[in-house]
């Protein structure tokens, strides 16, 4: 492997965005926390005469090879350069849509970037997006029914990030922040339709982002409440007893990535519509 001061480089072919090979390149690419991915994008690969331009580039920086290419002479190539240049290259679709002509038995689309296409489901998390953001951080609490879903916790609970990637998802999300002294909007109480979360985290967990927040703001002030952990303890016992009367589900964030935490509130957003219905 040719590392470059304990990285190296990821070439990423693909025919449509590049963006399914990017999610399972740094997947994997994350199991090895001390090598750092060097990553070469190229997309919207259609023919052979581009694949030869690319791996010019490729043989001046060796690495490892990951495509999805649907037309199979081009995979085929890239195969036949790569073995040839004794370059370590897969095909990051193949095992999988191997499994899937096995077990179905139906023929393949040749369909270049069929998983982007402009349909329905397209549209809904378009849409989602669209309310996301504008009901971002306590905004239009008159639309509080219209949601999906409202994530409330205090602030720096990764309410804002994890909604937007809720939204990814097709679900309309908005977030309210708990600040003491401050009323919630009385519309949240009577909601019927949307799932009311909460995001809570341990009061040090919470205290180091504030302070780092400070410290990006230049508004630094170790003496605020805003840091302090016996306020920031007081603001999560508010949290959960808010919760406890409303019978609102309480997530623990502190070990938690967004893409977790989103993975959670989703679980119980299909219970809640099942219930629904």
């Amino acid at each position: 492997m040719n590392k470059v001061e304990d990285g190296f480089h990821l070439h990423l072919i693909s025919d449509a965005t590049g963006e399914t090979l990017l999610t399972v390149a740094r997947a994997a690419a994350a199991r090895y926390p001390s090598v750092r991915p060097i990553e070469h994008v190229y997309p919207l690969v259609r023919s052979k005469k581009h694949i030869m331009r690319i791996f010019r580039e490729i043989q001046n920086l060796p690495g490892i090879v990951l495509y999805t290419l649907v037309n199979p002479q081009l995979g085929e190539f890239v195969e036949t350069i790569s073995h040839d240049a004794g370059i370590p290259c897969v095909s990051i679709l193949e095992p999988v849509l191997s499994t899937f002509r096995a077990h179905l038995g139906a023929p393949v689309t040749t369909e270049i970037g069929a998983q982007h296409a402009l349909d329905a489901d397209y549209f809904r998390r378009i849409d989602a997006l669209n309310f996301t953001m504008m009901h971002d951080d306590g905004m239009l609490p008159q639309n509080l029914e219209e949601a999906d879903l409202i994530i409330v916790g205090i602030s720096r609970t990764s309410k804002t990030p994890t909604s937007i990637y809720l939204a990814n998802r097709g679900i309309k999300t908005t977030n309210i922040p708990i600040i003491p002294e401050i009323p919630l909007p009385e519309k949240l109480f009577s909601v019927k339709r949307p799932l009311v979360v909460a995001l809570i985290a341990t009061p040090e967990r919470i205290a180091l982002i504030r302070q780092n927040r400070l410290l990006a703001l230049n508004a630094a002030d170790s003496e605020s409440p805003y840091v302090d952990r016996n306020s920031i303890a007081s603001e999560i016992a508010l949290t959960r007893k808010l919760c406890d009367d409303h019978g609102w589900p309480i997530i623990d964030v502190t070990r938690r990535s967004i893409e977790e935490t989103a993975a959670a509130i989703y679980a119980l957003y299909q219970e809640h519509r099942a219930n629904l219905h």
